[in-house]
């Protein structure tokens, strides 16, 4: 028992050093002129706690593996055999801590792997602050970590004999092993320890304040690549020939599709809803007869392409309109996830209300940091919901979600707001309260189908629907049936719907475009400038004179326009598709596309 006393300790010591941390970088940070209240340092020290705990976890993780070994050993001298890595677990504890509050005055986010671009050159790093500056962060990081030292090094007992009860004592290291282990992982959900668990609400300063910093540095490292060194195909020149134009950023409306210019917009996700199951687009015939209905009585875009083939890669091409990549989740990069703008925050700016439902966990994939950097002020996830709704391995199905969203719009007073909406019941395992199909998969898209259709049929009883725009899009494609090549464009190819009394009158859009186009769209028109969305383009402006389809998926991308679709697979360099005949320009434009956005992704 005094092996597990031990490790308790110093647990202790390097969790309470990092609780410690976070009030003094809020005054460092000047808190006081932030008007920050007291409750707040308690918030940000309660959402903070999980990933100072995970954190705190890595750092004891060598000394419970001395322990388990020194069950067996007739007497180990701990203190000797963890000094060393004591001064190294108290260096880094002080020296994060320290670079983190001192550069966060200059950067405005969390110390992170960027860090290491600079070293490169010392002097342009240093370029901005004194020698006496980096003198006294010096002194104090040492003091820090000298004292760290000594606390770790006196709580440590110098030797321990052998156990007499070596397998009790082996049984209870294991255990603590084990909790130590679920503690780093952050849990025994889906989703695993990451930066957005500890944002919680859109005050930026308070969520940087809760992110561990040893742990951002820790994360950021593992997501930390030279962007713009992948997919060099072209030199600069030819590239920058090939991809200008292709986006354009602005332009007037050809087509005005609203009868005004500040609806209330409710945009659905729907969980990898592709056209294979829509049967207006060549789909599954029965699955989705309420979006076939509907269809018809609304703006039906028969012709977009998801950017990806994930949910993490897809919310963020359709909310900021962003491109995606064959190997990086940019979602899981809060150092470029933070600097994209999105349908949100724009829609905020002119006077929005804006909220996200998910019936899932809403930390997976860093989703949160995303949601709360990104404009959302207000996030309901599965912890909003009873347990008893928890009936599917991922949350909450979609007949709970959806009926929990009409009941929270009919009781909204104030406009004009902006909610999105993710499912999740069409998601493996496929388990919903359904039977229309045998086949699971098609009856769990069958079950979102029908309660998509009986969310719409109550909408439009309420008077809020005469100003209400309803968007129906899918976060990506789905590979079904189960033949051909995975990312066909015919997995790519989704369905996406316009509704509600704030559209001017039924019509089918057949031009070609991505999910992408998607956030410039809707913004062109509502009359919002969306310059700085360098990826998505209005395809009902004057400047959409290109029509084009651009995705990716693991390693590869696909390139559709007029002429037929071109798809590449990056690993061996080979055309997998080229129909209708082969179309070297096509692969050419793919590929700038895939250089320019690798080197947009390297900007910060």
């Amino acid at each position: 028992m005094k092996r597990i006393l031990f490790l308790l300790k110093i647990y202790a010591v390097v969790l309470a050093a990092f609780l410690i941390q976070k009030p003094l970088f809020m005054l460092y940070n000047d808190s006081i002129s932030r008007d920050v209240a007291f409750y707040d340092y308690i918030r940000v020290i309660i959402h903070g706690f999980t990933l100072d705990a995970a954190t705190a976890g890595y750092m004891v993780a060598l000394p419970w593996l001395l322990i388990m070994v020194s069950i067996w050993l007739k007497r180990t001298p701990v203190r000797m055999c963890l000094t060393w890595w004591y001064v190294i677990v108290a260096l880094f504890i002080s020296t994060v801590c320290v670079v983190d509050a001192s550069l966060y005055p200059f950067w405005g986010f969390k110390l992170d792997a960027t860090i290491f671009q600079f070293l490169d050159s010392p002097k342009n790093a240093f370029a901005s602050v004194s020698g006496w500056f980096i003198a006294i962060r010096t002194i104090i990081t040492l003091l820090i970590a000298a004292a760290l030292t000594y606390i770790l090094y006196r709580v440590t007992p110098k030797m321990l004999e052998a156990e007499k009860k070596r397998k009790k004592t082996c049984i209870l290291g294991i255990l603590f092993g084990g909790i130590l282990f679920i503690i780093i992982r952050g849990g025994v959900t889906e989703s695993t320890s990451n930066i957005g668990q500890a944002y919680f609400c859109n005050d930026e300063f308070l969520n940087h304040s809760a992110v561990n910093p040893g742990f951002s540095m820790l994360y950021s490292m593992g997501k930390t690549t030279n962007y713009d060194d992948e997919f060099n195909f072209f030199e600069e020149k030819e590239r920058k020939e090939l991809f200008d134009g292709l986006y354009p950023t602005k332009g007037k409306n050809v087509t005005e599709l609203l009868k005004n210019k500040r609806p209330n917009i409710l945009i659905v996700l729907m969980e990898g809803f592709g056209g294979v199951f829509v049967d207006p687009l060549g789909g599954e015939k029965d699955v989705s007869p309420n979006i076939n209905r509907l269809s018809k009585e609304g703006i039906f875009f028969t012709n977009c392409y998801a950017n990806s083939y994930r949910t993490d890669r897809g919310t963020i091409c359709a909310l900021s309109g962003y491109q995606s990549f064959p190997k990086h989740s940019v979602m899981k990069i809060p150092a470029k996830s933070r600097t994209l703008p999105a349908i949100a925050g724009k829609l905020v700016k002119e006077g929005y209300k804006t909220d996200f439902l998910y019936g899932g966990d809403i930390n997976f994939t860093n989703m949160k940091s995303y949601l709360l950097g990104s404009g959302y002020q207000r996030l309901t996830a599965d912890v909003d919901f009873n347990l008893t709704d928890l009936k599917n391995v991922w949350g909450v199905n979609d007949d709970i979600t959806f009926e929990w969203l009409y009941n929270d719009i009919k009781n909204r007073k104030d406009g004009p707001w902006f909610t999105t909406f993710l499912t999740l019941s069409s998601h493996d395992p496929f388990d919903v309260p359904f039977d229309k199909f045998t086949d699971k998969i098609k009856n769990s898209f069958a079950f979102t189908d029908y309660h998509l259709g009986k969310f719409i049929e109550r909408l439009k009883k309420l008077p809020e629907w005469e100003n209400m725009l309803v968007i129906c899009l899918p976060d990506h494609g789905f590979y079904y049936p189960r033949e051909g090549l995975v990312h066909a464009p015919r997995i790519h190819h989704i369905p996406m719907l316009w509704l509600g009394g704030a559209i001017k009158e039924p019509m089918e859009i057949n031009t070609l475009m991505s999910q992408t186009d998607l956030a410039a769209t809707l913004l062109g028109q509502l009359g919002i400038s969306h310059d700085e969305f360098n990826f998505s383009r209005n395809v009902t402006g004057e400047e959409y004179t290109y029509p084009f389809a651009y995705y990716t998926y693991n390693n590869g991308f696909a390139f559709i326009d007029s002429t037929g679709v071109t798809m590449v697979d990056n690993n061996s360099n080979q055309v997998v598709i080229d129909k209708p005949s082969a179309n070297e320009r096509r692969k050419k434009l793919g590929e700038a596309i895939l250089q320019s956005s690798h080197d947009d992704l390297s900007r910060r």
